[in-house]
């Protein structure tokens, strides 16, 4: 069976299914294995040449960053338990623990991603602290008079 090319020219069905899945948190990448969907390196050209549809995908990830955050916090909230089953040294029934290693992996893995993705929003907040001492205010304007 033939299959047709990855579409290479862009479509407002497209374009709104692309931005669709990513404002639900889904990565460019992903969507665009997708058979239907256009190889990711033709869609970073069409938002290099359509500014229309680059502001539509920047406002999708804006969107698409709190739909991670949220299914961050789904994932640390529900515990996986793994497969009951009967041991067959002892007959008993045995129940495998809470996958917790694997659940920290998940969510640390997409906090971390959006805080370089979205640091404003997403990144641990740093202040810096600006207050000049009195001490080293005389210390820089003695400096500045002897420098002239």
């Amino acid at each position: 069976m033939r299959r047709m090319g990855r579409p290479s020219t862009i479509t407002q069905a497209i374009a709104d299914e692309i931005c669709e899945r990513i404002s639900d948190g889904e990565p460019l990448r992903a969507i665009c294995r997708d058979d239907h969907m256009p190889a990711w390196r033709t869609v970073y050209d069409w938002i290099s040449a359509d500014t229309d549809f680059s502001a539509r995908i920047a406002r999708a990830r804006e969107l698409g960053f709190d739909a991670i955050a949220e299914e961050a916090l789904s994932i640390a909230d529900t515990p996986v338990i793994g497969q009951t089953s009967v041991s067959k040294a002892t007959g008993l029934e045995v129940t495998e623990a809470d996958m917790l290693g694997h659940r920290r992996l998940q969510v640390e893995t997409r906090l971390k991603l959006l805080a370089k993705w979205a640091p404003k929003k997403y990144g641990d907040k740093q202040e810096i602290d600006l207050n000049v001492t009195d001490a080293l205010a005389e210390r820089l304007a003695r400096a500045k008079l002897r420098n002239g």
